[in-house]
């Protein structure tokens, strides 16, 4: 089989009728005057307490970089941003036990070195214009020379997603393809609000060099001026016939900038997966099983949307937070998506809604004035967060909303 009829497949084989939620949150270590951790001293770590553990020890490039339990797994990004990602669960007080044991553990090991839990959109010194992210070293991996290469060509923040940007994301289970279709354009066009809600910056008024008018969504600008061709929302996903189909044939036609094959990594540019098979450096006709899966997870791997559809609908849209927002969020995605009535009434609701373009206006209007930015149908973003939660609100089981204040905001009813 083609391995873009795999990858069709691939999408598919994610049906179920679970309703859980992971949930991964990046964090910043730091010491006392906000410089990060360097890779050698974390890694280091990382592979001790893996082993104490009696965890899976993840190599890259030879170095230790991550490890996987039964319950989470924890990898580095780009300039040290120290990620746990969380075994998919159906309830919030499950996912709090397992960060708090991953959070506890480390903050006493982080303490004794000098260091602490930074949980922020943008590292602070960076956002604050105290340093530059040319000041920061990136993580001694391939992968990460050569996407920060690439990036300098593509926009103008590579350096700033790759050195100095957390976030928190959320994955979402779906029933078939009708349900995931329906799940990913609701949650696009509600992605603008999510993400003001989700706001977490250091200082209300700093802005981005070349954005001194938009205060809103550092984050965000910074992704979306990153390469137009592997970021924003997803391509096509708002027209009638969009499914797995239209999904894989996204994922096999955006330019992967690396392969990671085999354990190497090379450099490709902009050739997409259909590039590497038609010139031949991928012979899809000899691939092995697992070699195939990996390939497709790391042709996944590469697009940059704000929604990623795998074997899950993988949201992107949040800063990274402390965990008692970070829950907040895990219920407010349960409450409107987990709930088919919820689901079907933002369906319903948002129906007029019928282009990318309309929800990426949405986000500019947002980036320039935040919750107080008029979007859909003459409503402020801020009267839609506090419609989506109480909506929400209405469904969850008790524990659920205790969190969902957390991500509360008071305004009319729409």
């Amino acid at each position: 089989m083609a391995i873009r009829d795999e990858i069709r497949d691939y999408i598919r084989s994610g049906e179920s009728m679970s309703e859980d939620l992971g949930l991964e949150i990046e964090h910043f270590i730091v010491d006392d005057s906000g410089v990060q951790i360097g890779f050698h001293e974390i890694s280091d770590l990382i592979l001790k307490v893996g082993n104490d553990l009696g965890a899976q020890i993840v190599y890259m490039d030879g170095y230790p970089v991550g490890y996987v339990t039964d319950e989470y797994s924890t990898s580095l990004e780009p300039a040290c941003q120290f990620e746990i990602s969380i075994n998919p669960y159906p309830d919030t007080t499950t996912i709090r036990q397992v960060y708090d044991k991953f959070y506890t553990l480390w903050e006493e090991i982080f303490e004794e070195r000098g260091y602490r839990f930074v949980t922020k959109g943008n590292l602070p010194s960076v956002e604050l214009g105290e340093i530059t992210p040319d000041e920061i070293t990136l993580s001694p991996k391939k992968r990460y020379k050569y996407m920060d290469s690439y990036f300098q060509e593509s926009g103008r923040y590579g350096r700033y997603m790759m050195r100095a940007s957390g976030s928190a994301q959320v994955s979402i289970d779906y029933k078939d393809e009708k349900d995931m279709v329906t799940k990913l354009r609701v949650l696009e066009k509600i992605a603008p609000v999510l993400s003001i809600i989700m706001e977490n910056k250091t200082c209300e008024i700093s802005t981005l060099p070349e954005h001194p008018d938009k205060k809103h969504l550092l984050r965000i600008q910074e992704w979306d001026d990153l390469d137009p061709s592997r970021t924003g929302f997803v391509p096509g996903s708002l027209d009638e016939d969009f499914g797995y189909d239209k999904m894989a044939d996204v994922i096999y036609t955006t330019p992967l900038i690396l392969l990671t094959d085999e354990g190497r990594t090379t450099y490709v540019a902009s050739k997409t997966a259909g590039d590497l098979i038609k010139d031949g450096t991928v012979n899809e006709k000899l691939l092995e099983k697992d070699r195939r899966k990996k390939l497709i997870e790391h042709f996944m791997s590469m697009g940059f949307f704000h929604f990623r559809v795998k074997k899950y609908i993988e949201v992107r849209v949040a800063d990274a937070v402390p965990i008692d927002k970070a829950l907040g969020y895990v219920a407010l995605l349960k409450g409107l998506v987990y709930s088919e009535k919820n689901l079907k009434t933002l369906d319903k609701v948002l129906a007029g809604i019928t282009t990318i373009e309309e929800i990426q206006s949405a986000v500019e209007e947002i980036e320039k004035d935040g919750l107080e930015a008029v979007i859909y149908e003459g409503k402020t973003a801020g009267d839609w967060a506090g419609y989506l939660t109480d909506i929400a609100s209405k469904v969850l089981p008790a524990e659920d909303k205790r969190y969902l204040e957390n991500v509360r905001i008071v305004r009319s009813v729409i």
